[in-house]
């Protein structure tokens, strides 16, 4: 394996691992709206879960009953 000393090129190419072509800023801007994503998919499940399931329950079981 090449030092960083006795590659003439490594200047060159370390813009490629610093700044915002790090792994991590790579990483992050793979995917730039999945944490809104999961946040509005999140609040919306428990908002269905919370509200919408307490009145789907109750007209569930009065139609059952008419049959």
């Amino acid at each position: 394996m090449v030092s960083a000393h006795n590659n003439p090129w490594a200047k060159r190419d370390a813009w490629r691992y610093e700044g915002q072509f790090s792994r991590l800023n790579r990483f992050r801007n793979a995917f730039p709206g999945l944490g809104i994503a999961i946040v509005a998919f999140t609040a919306y499940v428990g908002f269905e879960k919370l509200v919408l399931k307490k009145g789907g329950d109750e007209h569930g079981h009065e139609h059952e009953e008419h049959h």
